[in-house]
């Protein structure tokens, strides 16, 4: 991307994967080449996540096993926050645990209070190649962690526990998007 463009214009909006899908629920793998490809990639995840109206996505989400991820998400104090990871490491997490609604465009319409650090840290490339480290807190940390999970072949979903996991399940049944094969205990069974 180059400097003061805006991010997704030259990209196009791409099918999102949802939940039950076997690329959500399985490692990325790390990104090794830094040319005009992956440069499409990241501009295909903002226009995909602008068209959602989503805060960040993961390439897993349009079925890419690549650790890449953008973001566009404000913090508590309404800060903005606009970039992309490449072969993210969630580096840091600490603060106060906080449970918040969170949701997912790879799960649309539901979400859940998940339990999440108020601070994190995530330290990684750059589309060009270059280290970035990115500092998040309150809903940014929350969304780069949400990120740095999708990576790992985690949802949400996986974090819930008791009543909060069994209505999210009750309520992937009945979502519209939702098959028969789907269900949030797919990334169990695949081994996380």
């Amino acid at each position: 991307m180059r400097d003061g463009s805006i991010p997704g214009v030259h990209g196009r909006v791409r099918p999102l994967t949802l939940l039950g899908d076997p690329v959500l629920h399985a490692p990325c793998e790390e990104v090794t080449d830094f040319g005009p490809e992956l440069a499409g990639l990241v501009e295909d995840l903002f226009a995909t996540m602008y068209a959602a109206r989503g805060v960040g996505l993961a390439a897993n989400q349009i079925g890419l096993p690549l650790r890449v991820f953008v973001y566009d998400c404000p913090d508590d104090e309404d800060v903005r926050h606009l970039g992309h990871v490449v072969n993210p490491r969630l580096v840091e997490t600490d603060g106060v645990v906080m449970r918040g609604p969170e949701g997912c465009l790879s799960l649309p319409g539901l979400e859940a209070g998940t339990e999440r650090h108020d601070h994190a840290v995530v330290e990684g490339r750059t589309v060009t190649g270059e280290p970035v480290t990115v500092h998040g807190t309150g809903f940014f940390a929350r969304c780069l962690q949400h990120e740095c999970d999708h990576l790992e072949g985690r949802v949400y979903a996986d974090r819930l526990t008791g009543w909060r996991r069994r209505r999210l399940d009750r309520q992937v049944r009945r979502a519209p998007w939702s098959g028969r094969d789907r269900g949030t205990g797919g990334a169990a069974e695949a081994g996380d």
